[in-house]
């Protein structure tokens, strides 16, 4: 579709009027606390602004997941971004109250910030101006606000083959710095399950202690990342012991049983079951440590179930991906220049979109991912604004 200098005036001058309604928008929405993706909440305010500004249709899915629908045409277009947020942490951390927030010098400081409510307004009103201009016409338009925070990309999963809806093309939310994204590392998570004997501590001697045999595992597992994959886009694999559960009678016993997770970022040419036999060969063959691949099957807030393993695929859309560069191109069209490209160095639900569907996917938002999880956690205002603008034109940019 050519756009005219008109449409482009258009979209910037409605985006300007919108300007404290997208503002007080993304404040209600960190107002309202949704970690441990208990989005019931969060979602009815999304449902609420897209009601108001004219969406055909807005419904929770089964999972707890808010969906709104623009159009129905045959093509499909999602509009990702994830709802809930991790917890506040030790709220003596915080200099403000993390929910109400504040603003500093034209950044908006609160939980979710960053990560990422911060591009749900944008997808909202600029999906709702993509309709009035006539850039959704041939498209059913779907926003999805969901949950992610604790296992990138099975919402989405749900969303494709619980729900029905496959769409064609994805935008993720996740924060870009206002780049367009084409991909990240994957990863996948494992456990190590050391068995002990317990006793006494008074009489050590007669119990096996579990920690006692991680500890070489863990040094070993510190010492691996030089040996793993590289790629000249995604970066290089990275290793970590991210958590160490103990089972223990007492603190004054011998524990039997210890526990690490290992969180393993993944590039291409990297495989989750190799890296599982790269864990095991630390082990050896003794029979009293076990490693796996994690699951993941705890109910949403709905009580909805979907198990899936802790795999997290690596991605990337090429540089002249024509999806990307209607990205970039959008950019252009806007403000004079096109907008850089990059990675993320975080995972997001691209990991299922592009990663396990295939669906072509970038990623676009306001914030930069150093800010994510922190008691900082922040976005500039004048980006959540100015995203509006691409989330409106980019629809009408992708090939058809």
């Amino acid at each position: 579709m050519l756009i005219s200098e008109s449409t482009i005036s258009t979209i910037q001058a409605r985006v300007a009027e919108q300007r404290e309604q997208i503002i007080q928008f993304l404040r209600d929405l960190c107002a309202i606390p949704s970690y441990d993706s208990q989005i019931k909440a969060v979602g009815e305010r999304a449902a609420e602004e897209m009601k108001k500004l004219g969406f055909d249709e807005t419904w929770f899915d089964r999972m707890g997941n808010i969906v709104g629908r623009i159009g129905s045409g045959p093509r499909k277009l999602v509009y990702d971004s994830h709802l809930d947020t991790v917890g506040i942490g030790d709220p003596a951390a915080w200099e403000w109250d993390p929910f109400q927030g504040k603003i500093e010098d034209g950044i908006f400081y609160a939980r979710g910030a960053c990560d990422e409510k911060n591009s749900t307004p944008g997808m909202i009103y600029g999906l709702a101006l993509a309709r009035d201009l006539g850039l959704l016409d041939g498209w059913t338009a779907y926003y999805f606000g969901n949950m992610e925070e604790w296992c990138d990309g099975i919402a989405p999963n749900a969303f494709v083959e619980v729900e029905g809806i496959r769409p064609d093309f994805v935008v993720v939310g996740e924060p870009t710095k206002m780049q367009v994204y084409r991909g990240h590392k994957g990863r996948v998570e494992m456990q190590v399950v050391a068995k002990g004997k317990s006793a006494h501590a008074a009489s050590n001697f007669l119990g096996d202690n579990a920690i006692y045999k991680l500890l070489p595992i863990i040094d070993a597992i510190s010492k691996l990342e030089p040996e793993l994959g590289d790629d000249p886009f995604l970066g290089h694999g990275r290793i970590t012991v991210s958590d160490m559960h103990v089972k223990t009678p007492s603190i004054n016993a011998v524990p039997d049983e210890a526990l690490i997770y290992i969180d393993r970022r993944i590039t291409f040419g990297e495989e989750p079951q190799a890296e599982l036999e790269r864990i095991q060969r630390l082990i050896g063959d003794r029979k009293d440590i076990q490693a796996s691949i994690l699951e993941y099957d705890d109910p949403s807030y709905t009580g909805f179930v979907f198990k899936v393993d802790k795999i997290y695929p690596a991605w990337a859309l090429p540089e002249d991906d024509p999806f990307v560069q209607a990205g970039v191109q959008a950019g252009k069209l806007l403000w004079g220049a096109p907008i850089p490209t990059g990675k993320w160095d975080f995972s997001t639900n691209g990991t299922y979109w592009m990663g396990k569907a295939g669906i072509p996917s970038i990623g676009f938002g306001p914030g930069d991912e150093i800010h994510a999880h922190t008691v900082i956690d922040q976005v500039k205002l004048d980006d959540v604004v100015k995203s509006t603008e691409w989330y409106a034109l980019v629809p009408g940019l992708i090939a058809r």
